[in-house]
């Protein structure tokens, strides 16, 4: 499988391959291994030095990947558009927010200024906007309380994977 993340107008951005685990009441989840190289648009390849699991949620508009010890944050969610799939690729618009959750349990939502800049340079719809900001603010609640797949339904998929 590819994983591909574009920026809204369909510039590339984080992309990289992964391996298809299987699905679940939270979705589809694909397996990274430790040492699996990504890149960000063109630039030249990053090596993730962690094992992680990706969670595609097949209608909400964010994805999250949930990351192997001792790699802080320990969860990390992109507010998207739906992942939309085709045989080989799962593919989303990455619309900027982020929600990380700590090793020591702090929540954090990133990149608001990015957010707000983008909103201009790219001219995001109105009903863009106001689902991302509600899907941020129901990621912070989630991820905050581990409820549903934050709740450590990531535990097994990662065991696929190290």
């Amino acid at each position: 499988m590819r994983v591909v993340y574009r920026k809204y107008g369909g510039s590339l951005h984080w992309n990289h391959p992964g391996r298809l685990l299987g699905e679940d009441e939270h979705g589809v989840w694909i397996g990274c291994p430790a040492g699996m190289l990504a890149r960000r648009g063109h630039e030249p390849p990053t090596v993730f030095e962690f094992a992680s699991v990706m969670l595609f949620p097949r209608d909400a508009w964010w994805t999250a990947a949930f990351n192997a010890r001792p790699h802080d944050p320990e969860i990390y969610c992109d507010v998207s558009t739906v992942p939309q799939w085709t045989d080989d690729e799962v593919t989303m618009v990455d619309l900027d927010l982020d929600v990380l959750r700590f090793l020591d349990g702090r929540v954090h939502l990133d990149d608001e200024d990015e957010f707000a800049d983008h909103q201009v340079k790219y001219g995001y719809p109105e009903d863009i906007v106001s689902q991302a900001e509600r899907s941020a603010a129901w990621l912070m609640e989630a991820v905050g309380a581990a409820a549903g797949p934050f709740g450590g339904a990531h535990t097994r998929w990662l065991s696929l994977v190290m």
